[in-house]
């Protein structure tokens, strides 16, 4: 084969590529539009699936480091969960702690 061949058979390999690409996309397209008509958000989605292409490990500290970040601006206390916490910690403090914990805001 000579290289002009070689070359031809190259591009015409990665332009059929390009066109089944091309296709998956738009298939992927639809079932995106699918998941939305039936009351999904296609943004969560496309979050969920990035997260399961990640390695569980960095996944889990990926979602620690945004807890912690959080809850040092305060956003935590705004979270169902959050209050949840705030309230378990507060409802299993002492008298004595609990004066303590408002001392030390004055």
């Amino acid at each position: 084969m000579t290289t002009n061949n070689q070359l031809q058979a190259i591009v015409s390999r990665i332009e059929h590529l390009e066109e089944e690409k091309y296709n998956i996309a738009e298939d992927i397209k639809e079932v995106y539009a699918e998941a939305k008509g039936t009351g999904f958000d296609p943004k969560i989605i496309k979050k969920i699936i990035a997260i399961r292409k990640q390695d569980a490990s960095k996944v889990k500290e990926e979602q620690q480091l945004i807890a912690t970040y959080m809850d040092a601006l305060g956003m935590l206390a705004d979270l169902p969960l959050g209050r949840a916490a705030i309230s378990s910690i507060s409802s299993t403090k002492t008298v004595e702690e609990k004066d303590v914990d408002m001392d030390d805001f004055d």
